[in-house]
């Protein structure tokens, strides 16, 4: 079992920066893929970003690409979403997400075992 525990989220403004960070339970944080997606109201949960599982690699959607960057910290079982130039677009429930031993980051909501609760981010214009 893995526990994730979002938090940082907010009202800003357009063109303000926000980091969310994700606190994650049990041994397993390391061998996991983790993600962050968000969502909106009557839309479908959207992919923003992943990394692999020592931090080294990592993918972006479009709307965030330059943005936004992903980290995260093995030894604190923790990642992090720096989210800078934030646009009203970027509005929404922000949830992270682990795939237990994955290899692949992949940008699809069903490859992923656990969730978060999901933290709210509005950004204002």
């Amino acid at each position: 079992q893995v526990q994730l525990v979002e938090s940082g989220g907010g009202l800003v403004q357009a063109g303000d920066s926000l980091t969310l960070s994700c606190a994650a339970s049990g041994a397993t944080f390391s061998r996991s893929v983790m993600a962050w997606f968000r969502q909106v109201p009557g839309k479908e949960r959207e992919f923003v970003a992943a990394i692999n599982r020592s931090g080294s690699t990592t993918r972006y959607a479009d709307s965030v690409k330059g943005r936004f960057t992903m980290s995260r910290d093995n030894a604190k079982n923790t990642m992090y979403l720096q989210m800078n130039s934030l646009k009203t677009d970027d509005t929404g429930v922000y949830y992270c997400a682990a795939d237990l031993f994955a290899v692949e980051m992949s940008d699809l909501a069903r490859r992923y075992d656990y969730w978060g609760q999901g933290i709210q981010v509005t950004v204002s214009s």
